[in-house]
């Protein structure tokens, strides 16, 4: 499986770990400009910013120490253009679903409140 693949099943994998854990999928990789948000869902009226960080192994880390300061300021970017966008008045709180996938293994890990918007 090339990179774009394991991305792309690595969403899928956070979008049905989401939903089994009742949050509504609102959309999927929304685009603002050059960059992404993976998945927007709702849970407790909040809107949920997720960034799915998806690794075959754990050999550099686990993903979601990938999500760098610059990748979370671009991510609350997109986010506050798309709470303008659809003028919500919900709470946003910002999650990262890290995912290690290979042969013999899929881990899944849900971190709520993983990163905030600096004020």
């Amino acid at each position: 499986m090339n990179h774009i693949e394991l991305g792309v099943a690595g969403e899928n994998l956070a979008e049905h770990h989401l939903v089994a854990k009742g949050y509504e999928i609102v959309a999927r990789n929304y685009r603002w400009k050059h960059a992404e948000i993976d998945i927007i869902c709702r849970k407790n009226n909040q809107l949920v910013v997720v960034e799915v960080k998806t690794r075959n192994s754990n050999a550099l880390g686990k993903p979601y120490e990938a999500v760098s300061i610059a990748k979370q300021r671009q991510v609350i970017r997109v986010a506050n253009e798309y709470v303008n966008q659809y003028e919500i008045d919900d709470d946003v709180r910002f999650d990262i679903v890290s995912i290690v996938l290979n042969q013999n293994r899929m881990e899944v890990e849900h971190i709520e409140d993983a990163f905030y918007p600096l004020v």
